[in-house]
């Protein structure tokens, strides 16, 4: 088998490399390089490997590079990805990687005779910000990428350009929070750690157990065993019950190994009430079903970060203020924090994560005795879906082949739109369908795309626009998840100009009120 890799110095990348090291099947390993330093310590690092590597070094985003990457190829691992924070500190960079590059491979691959397999892994942060009363998702749900993260927006249309591609056969894994061995200090440097919501349900899994994961998987492509049913389908990578923590008990976990807890580093106001991205997936065990690589806990993972950082052992001896001054409240400084934004007026922000100024100010006042915190899931009870069900527009858990028009019909009215094609043979799942959606903008999608896999046009997939306040008005699948977050009189649209400053435009009646991310109100708009 020739296989080759995107994202291979990326930390599922490396997860991978170090799993199918031993992997005597596979005869050739193409990798792509877009970092030279980044690629030598990974060659460093599996010397078995070296004969079986051939370095392509470009862009993903160039078609002549993908076309060099894929050559001969027998499958093809798309794992490449920029993701927070670099995405937020270079969103040009995000684009290219996870959109253009997206795009760039699949149309190579469309266009080849004889088309690798696909396998592209997407992401946890399609679905949005989860939170009560709807803590668990599944494939299928509805996708609403947070404000102002481009990495998810990116992420998107990546995975839509997969899913609506010519390409034979493809399969899609969206990845959860992973934790792995450089996550702490990526966390330490930048504001992005105050993002994460306390409650925000975070389903982990470890890196190791991503690399065996895509090794297995490996595995059963190889000896042809895996059901023709398998592809052309979106699955969720997740660790099950054992890896299902809130916000505020992952940071618990982590300040443990240095003697401290949340409290002690973080203050309730510090990080954002909505907007972020997790959720526990409910259906996590059928890619475990497959390919049975659920092996460590986040217990595991916080033993083996000090067996491979001993230094943080030194932690429990120093006092806990002093950590605190010079790994998090320094941090508060950085353009990614929200104290950054509220010093520097950025009420676009303030409004996208914590619902404005006001709220946010509030929360300063509060301490760890006034704030809400969730209660810690139990893995033993049983729970593994929401007691509010997610609204869907047709019946979920219909077989595909039962699926018909009158379904897609319904679907479509759900999102507040239509279906334009009048003719559907029940059951066809990847036939070409047109839609329209609230807005009258017609778009083409399978009905799997679709009903199975929780995509509806709106303006974020053209643009850098977050409409869901406005669209969830009329739109009853985004509505049932939407409002766990949003007040239902919130009328913000987000967006990014061609710079990638944050505004926000808040629409009364006639009246436009813009936020402007550095604070400052539109010529012609009123603050109300």
């Amino acid at each position: 088998m020739k296989i080759a890799i995107t994202g291979a110095t990326g930390n599922m990348g490396q997860a991978v490399m170090s799993a199918i090291a031993s992997e005597s099947y596979i005869e050739e390993i193409r990798l792509l390089s877009h970092s030279p330093k980044r690629t030598k310590k990974l060659l460093a690092a599996y010397k078995k490997l070296r004969k079986k590597i051939v370095m392509i070094e470009g862009s993903l985003a160039n078609e002549y590079v993908c076309k060099n990457l894929v050559k001969g190829a027998d499958i093809v691992l798309n794992m490449g990805a920029v993701i927070p924070p670099k995405s937020d500190q270079s969103p040009e960079s995000a684009i290219e990687c996870n959109e253009a590059g997206a795009n760039a491979l699949v149309s190579v691959l469309e266009s080849m005779k004889c088309q690798p397999t696909l396998l592209h892994v997407s992401t946890v942060a399609l679905y949005g910000n989860r939170s009560e009363p709807h803590r668990f998702g599944r494939v299928g749900d509805p996708l609403l990428v947070s404000p102002f993260d481009i990495y998810s927006a990116t992420k998107l249309r990546g995975e839509f350009r997969v899913l609506e591609s010519r390409v034979r056969r493809w399969v899609v894994f969206r990845q959860t929070a992973m934790l792995h061995r450089n996550m702490l200090t990526d966390n330490l440097s930048d504001g992005l750690m105050f993002h994460t919501c306390f409650d925000a349900p975070l389903e982990w899994v470890t890196a190791h157990d991503s690399g065996i994961l895509i090794r297995n998987f490996l595995r059963r492509v190889h000896a042809e065993d895996l059901p023709e049913t398998f592809w052309k389908r979106c699955y969720n990578i997740g660790g099950g019950p054992a890896n299902r923590l809130y916000g505020y008990e992952t940071y618990n976990d982590g300040f443990a190994i240095i003697g401290g807890n949340t409290k002690l580093f973080f203050n309730p106001g510090y990080n954002a009430t909505r907007n972020f991205h997790g959720v526990w997936y409910s259906d996590s065990d059928e890619l475990e079903q497959l390919f049975h690589f659920q092996q460590q806990s986040s217990t595991d993972y916080w033993n083996e970060i000090l067996k491979f950082h001993p230094i943080f052992k030194a932690g429990k001896l120093v006092p806990k203020r002093i950590i605190r001054r010079f790994t998090i409240k320094r941090l508060l400084k950085n353009f990614n924090s929200p104290a950054y934004w509220a010093k520097h007026g950025d009420l676009a922000r303030l409004t996208a994560y914590f619902g404005g100024k006001e709220q946010y100010e509030e929360l300063q006042k509060k301490s760890w005795k006034e704030a809400f915190l969730p209660e810690k899931y139990d893995p033993e009870s049983g729970i593994c879906d929401n007691e509010t069900p997610v609204f869907y527009g047709y019946d979920i858990h219909k077989a595909d082949s039962e699926i018909s028009l009158e379904d897609l019909k319904s679907v479509a009215e759900a999102h507040g739109g239509r279906l334009i094609t009048q003719t559907f043979k029940t059951g066809d799942m990847y036939a070409k369908v047109e839609w329209e959606t609230q807005d009258g903008e017609r778009f083409t999608a399978t009905p799997y795309t679709v009903l199975r896999a929780g995509h509806w046009y709106n303006v974020i997939y053209s643009e850098n626009v977050w409409d869901f306040d406005r669209l969830s008005k009329k739109d009853a699948v985004f509505a049932s998840v939407w409002y766990d977050s949003h007040g239902k009189q919130e009328n913000m649209r987000y967006s990014y100009d061609e710079n990638f400053q944050a505004h926000a435009i808040s629409i009364y009646e006639d009246t436009h009120h813009l936020l402007f991310g550095n604070g400052e109100y539109g010529e012609d708009s009123k603050a109300v």
